[in-house]
Formats: structure tokens, C-alpha cells, sequence
């Protein structure tokens, strides 16, 4: 098997190797190139090969420590002094002190998170046997480090600086495994489960934003943006604060013209009502405030695109709607099918969208 089932959708395994390349740059690497040149059966050992590359890269370069508070009884002063429990030692006729301290140590969050994964991925049948042989070698340098209960991970808690940067792709593959792909069996153990299209979501959408960033360098920016609302000059500024802020999943620049792209991920691409297909409401009514809030001049200069990842659906959208001025499109994006293609298809939707001198450009 060379795809993943999630839930409506078929996507190749190599494609969603190909999604965190472009989602996480380091992938890009040299020391992971000999993954992009292997064929996978299953995402658990996807996952697998990469966490061991990227564990075995952190080791060379040692592993991230943090200061971690301890207390200990010692028959030296260390750090602070706990003074009602050196009194209670005192007491019971011990001659320690009872110590506060801070230690530099690799028994962090952010190794045990990698151990806890790593030790699951273990457990998997559908991991290589010779990749499991190496995982458990490189998990010989944890001995110190904790194993922590997934459901304890406080993942909005963990934050990237540049002493631990080379961690975040690590932590998010982990978050994939970790906070989706398991559920418990009855008898307690963990599992792979199906990705969410929550999950998907946020991988797609970050993947189109960094694969415009890498291959399109001539856009003026590719970001996320905020929009300003276009309130009127006399707007009470008291209440500006209660207007919700609009995010762009992806702003794209060329010259004086702008595309606004909202990625979406669904097991259902279109909503059904009495045998007639049409696009989601909220999705439509989202993309053109956007589009019309960017375009205060009404320039026609701004566009909007919503792009869905292609389901198993028969019916797949692929259109253009004119409206007020402005260009609003729907289109789908297939992820099973080879990667040379889904690139084709993002260029396409920049040269359309841009027009001739973009061409040339690119």
C-alpha cells in the first residue's frame, strides 16, 4: 500500500512526506535525503524514519538541556536552603540540609516527548524491522530521560527559541502521533488512529504557504496577513475592539495585483441539500469579506481563491465567479497523484492568477 486512508481522502504516503518537507524546511537537509529516495508502505514507518534521522542529528549536535528545579537533601548547602525541612531533619536527628536547587538536565519536556513517541513507534508492527533495530539503538542514549503520558502534554505550553529551533519538526511529527494518530484499545495500550482533518488542515495549508515562499521568490511576499475591517471615519473607536480579526491563511503579491487563498481540508468538499451540491456557505461568505475588506478601493486588483484538497468525491469543484468586481475561485487540489502534478497545479493557480509578465517570470 502507497497510500494513507484518512477518513475520505487517499493520500500518498510520499506526498505527505513531500507536505512536511515544505511545511518544515530542514527536511531539505542533506542527512534526510536517502528518505525522499524511499518508497513507504505506511505513515507510522514514515514517521518512524524521520524521527530517527532527526534523533540521530540532535545527538551529534547533543541533546537540548534545561534547567530543571530539584530538591534533595545534601550534607552541603546547594542552591536554596528549605528551612522548615532542614528543621525536620534536624528533628529526626539527621545532620543534612534539605536543598532548592536548578540542574542543567536533558530530562525535559522536549526529550521525553521524542522518548514517548519513539517508544510507541516501537510498538508498531508496521515499522520497518531494521528501522525499529536502529530506533531502539539511538533510544539507549535516553536512559535518563522520562517517558511522559501523551495525555499530559500541554503541547500550547511548548515554545521554539533558537537553542532548541532544530526541535520543532521533531515536536510536530510527534503532535501527529502523539495527539492524533493514537487512540487506546481496550486493554490500555496505544494505536495508530486516522489523521483529523484538523490535523490535515493546518499541514495543507501551511505546505501551500511555504511552497509559494520557496519556489516563487519573485512574489513581493507569501504570508499569512491580517485584513483591516473598512470601517467608516467616523466609527466609534471604543468598540474596534470587538470586531474579529481577519487571518489570511495565505497573501500572495505580485506587482499591484494580490490572491488571497483560504486552503481547505474536508472528508466533504462540497455540502449537500436535497440532492443539489454547493460550496460551504461560511467558506464562500469568508473568502469574499476578505477579498472585498483588502480591496478598499475597489480596484478589482485582489482575488480570492478557496483551495480544497481533492476527496474521493465525484463531483469536485473547479470554477471562477466574477462577483462585484473582484475574481473569486474554487478549485481542488489532488494530493494522490505523483508530486511533479501537485506542483503543476500550484504554479497554474499563480500564473492565472497573475498573468502574462508572471509567466515569463517563472
Amino acid at each position: 500500500m502507497v497510500f494513507s486512508m484518512i477518513k475520505d481522502k487517499s493520500i500518498f504516503i510520499k506526498n505527505i512526506y513531500y507536505m512536511l518537507t515544505y511545511a518544515f524546511q530542514v527536511l531539505k537537509q542533506s542527512n534526510y535525503e536517502e528518505i525522499a529516495s524511499e518508497e513507504f508502505e505506511n505513515i507510522e514507518d514514515l514517521f518512524a524514519a524521520i524521527l530517527l534521522k532527526g534523533i540521530s542529528q540532535q545527538l551529534k549536535q547533543g541533546l537540548h538541556k534545561e534547567y530543571i528545579t530539584k530538591w534533595e537533601n545534601l550534607s552541603v548547602l546547594r542552591g536554596k536552603l528549605d528551612i522548615n525541612k532542614t528543621i525536620q531533619n534536624k528533628i529526626q536527628r539527621k545532620h543534612i540540609l534539605s536543598c532548592e536547587y536548578d540542574d542543567l538536565s536533558e530530562n525535559n519536556i522536549y526529550n521525553q516527548i521524542l522518548k514517548t513517541t519513539a517508544y510507541i513507534l516501537l510498538k508498531e508492527p508496521e515499522v520497518n524491522e531494521l528501522r525499529r533495530a536502529e530506533l531502539k539503538k539511538v533510544m539507549l542514549f535516553f536512559d535518563s530521560i522520562d517517558m511522559i503520558d501523551p495525555t499530559s502534554i500541554q503541547w500550547n505550553r511548548i515554545s521554539f527559541h533558537r537553542n532548541n529551533r532544530n526541535y520543532e519538526m521533531l515536536l510536530n511529527i510527534c503532535y501527529f502521533v502523539l495527539d492524533d494518530l493514537l487512540q487506546t484499545t481496550e486493554k490500555g495500550r496505544y494505536k495508530m488512529a486516522e489523521f483529523s482533518d484538523e490535523r490535515m488542515s493546518r499541514l495543507f495549508e501551511r505546505f501551500v504557504l511555504e511552497y509559494y515562499r520557496y519556489h516563487h521568490k519573485h512574489l513581493e511576499y507569501a504570508k499569512a496577513a491580517q485584513i483591516d475591517w473598512n470601517l467608516d471615519d467616523d466609527v466609534d473607536q471604543s468598540v474596534i475592539k470587538f470586531l474579529p480579526k481577519m487571518q489570511t491563511d495565505i497573501t500572495l503579491k505580485f506587482q499591484n495585483k494580490i490572491l488571497i487563498i483560504d486552503t481547505k481540508y474536508y472528508s466533504k468538499t462540497l455540502q449537500t441539500q436535497y440532492n443539489s451540491h454547493t460550496i460551504h456557505s461560511n467558506n464562500l461568505y469568508q473568502i469574499f469579506t476578505y477579498v472585498k475588506s483588502k480591496d478598499k478601493y475597489r480596484s478589482g486588483n485582489v482575488s480570492g481563491l478557496l483551495l480544497y484538497a481533492r476527496t474521493d468525491e465525484s463531483i469536485t469543484p473547479d470554477c471562477e465567479f466574477p462577483i462585484d468586481g473582484n475574481r473569486i475561485s474554487v478549485k481542488t487540489l489532488d494530493l494522490n497523484t505523483d508530486f511533479k502534478f501537485i506542483s503543476q497545479q500550484l504554479n497554474k493557480i499563480a500564473e492565472s492568477h497573475f498573468g502574462m509578465e508572471y509567466e515569463i517570470l517563472s
